[in-house]
């Protein structure tokens, strides 16, 4: 399904981040925004996972006006979302924090923590289904480990992991490259590129214009929290006047 936005306003003490911004990200497409600080782009994503209330707009996925749904129930939806900040409990193993971001689990109601019909067999599943998204990311040796032993590269690899425990159609993803080792890097962007040819809708902000250029499918510009420019990499990234204004 498409995610899309009409006409989406949104200020902070008077400076527009966002200004009747319209935009729709294809499905099964990788589209990276870009565009110099202050543009817009991380309130673009708080806005479309419900971190944020537009003043004015819609958000629409697939048929269905999403734009007043709090980020649990767009999570539920299928929109997923990592944040530059990774949020996850580092206390805890790699696997426990992909089992715990399974959705809708018998334990978490009242009556199935009572009455625990079916939760066992649940746990099993969703233990199989953390080991496979583990080896798909590449941590299926990390699996036990405390997450604050991970390096930053490793920590960014299991957010991505733990959208997709949330049965995510759409990611999010808030500079995915960002602090990384160039090794570290080239992973994350051939996972993100998997990820699209399994058909996940990918979308991603970032500053790093060679990662830019060689995951994304299409390219957005954005300035004052406007788009100023869109299309396939080659064709926006060549623009000089592109590169000296909005990303240099």
């Amino acid at each position: 399904m498409t995610l899309r936005c009409l006409g989406l306003r949104k200020s902070f003490d008077g400076v527009k981040a966002l200004s009747s911004l319209d935009l729709e990200f294809a499905p099964g497409r990788i589209t990276a925004i870009i565009g110099p600080n202050g543009a817009g782009k991380t309130t673009l994503i708080n806005v479309l996972t419900g971190f944020l209330k537009p003043e004015a707009g819609y958000c629409f996925f697939g048929p269905q006006d999403i734009t007043h749904l709090s980020a649990p129930l767009k999570a539920q939806h299928g929109i997923g979302r990592t944040f530059q900040d990774l949020r996850m409990m580092t206390e805890v193993s790699a696997r426990e924090n992909l089992m715990l971001a399974r959705p809708r689990q018998r334990g978490e109601t009242l009556f199935g923590a009572l009455l625990r019909l079916g939760v066992c067999n649940e746990e099993w599943r969703n233990y199989q289904e953390a080991t496979r998204l583990l080896r798909l990311v590449g941590l299926e040796d990390k699996a036990s480990h405390p997450v604050r032993e991970f390096s930053y590269g490793q920590q960014k690899l299991l957010s991505i992991a733990c959208c997709l425990a949330m049965e995510a159609k759409v990611l999010l993803l808030d500079e995915p490259v960002a602090g990384v080792h160039p090794a570290m890097a080239n992973r994350i962007l051939s996972l993100i590129k998997e990820l699209r040819d399994r058909g996940k809708t990918i979308v991603f902000i970032e500053h790093d214009i060679s990662a830019v250029r060689e995951a994304a499918d299409h390219v957005v510009v954005m300035d004052h929290g406007q788009v100023i420019a869109e299309g396939v990499p080659h064709e926006i990234l060549d623009r000089p006047e592109i590169m000296e204004a909005y990303i240099a």
